[in-house]
């Protein structure tokens, strides 16, 4: 039987929100393009990925409607998960390049580059109370991601992620390319709360390269055939 492994990336200091992720450890037993993209229009969650080697760390991450040469939650349930199940990487490598991995107490890490992290467009509220306020999603087009200084000085920011694309999927929970892309524009380390209760950490490395890392919970381990 395949199993797929359900979990919650970016949990909450309580271990409350976290972006649901599904990953099959075992990507050989969806080995074509359509029936991958049909297995995650099927599940429904925001991405779901495919391990097609845990010793190289080689994954395929897919939409309901798209597949992603790169994507931030989804590698570091991924980096997590393989832990987990005594196979543990220090780099994934996704179509867009090597992403190193690391472990931190209760943290996951990865790294990315900003370039990797396209289509989604970072937008500032003056307060909170207005990135909170906004419908489920707003109107316009493509991808927006709300956000307000909760406390400045501390680098902590409030967050909303909303896809506005034809996949089902109305407010994404916690986003990791769109934290990566507003790090590289603010140009300092960020402490994210985004959804209902998501905690996303971010810090900018030398060359380009940011960390990006939160915590992870698994949820169920479903058998697909």
């Amino acid at each position: 039987m395949t199993e797929l492994h359900v979990l919650r990336v970016f949990c909450g200091p309580a271990g409350d929100g976290g972006n649901p992720l599904g990953v099959v450890p075992d990507g050989s037993a969806f080995s074509g393009l359509g029936e991958r993209q049909a297995l995650a229009r099927e599940l429904g969650f925001s991405e779901t990925v495919f391990v097609d080697d845990a010793g190289r760390g080689a994954v395929d991450i897919y939409t309901p409607t798209l597949r992603l040469p790169f994507a931030g939650h989804p590698l570091v349930g991924t980096a997590w998960l393989l832990r987990h199940l005594g196979e543990p990487v220090d780099t994934l490598r996704p179509p867009a390049g090597e992403a190193p991995v690391r472990h931190d107490g209760e943290f996951t890490w990865v790294q990315g580059r900003a370039e990797w992290a396209t289509g989604r467009t970072p937008h500032q509220y003056a307060a909170v109370a207005e990135v909170d306020a906004l419908p489920a999603p707003p109107p316009g087009e493509g991808w927006l991601y709300a956000w307000a200084w909760e406390d400045e000085p501390a680098g902590r920011v409030r967050a909303r992620g909303f896809p506005r694309r034809d996949d089902n999927i109305t407010e994404d929970e916690a986003t990791g390319a769109a934290a990566l892309q507003l790090t590289h524009a603010l140009g300092r380390a960020l402490d994210i709360r985004q959804g209902r209760g998501s905690q996303i950490a971010t810090r900018p490395r030398p060359g380009g390269w940011i960390d990006l890392g939160g915590r992870v919970a698994q949820s169920e381990v479903r058998q697909l055939r």
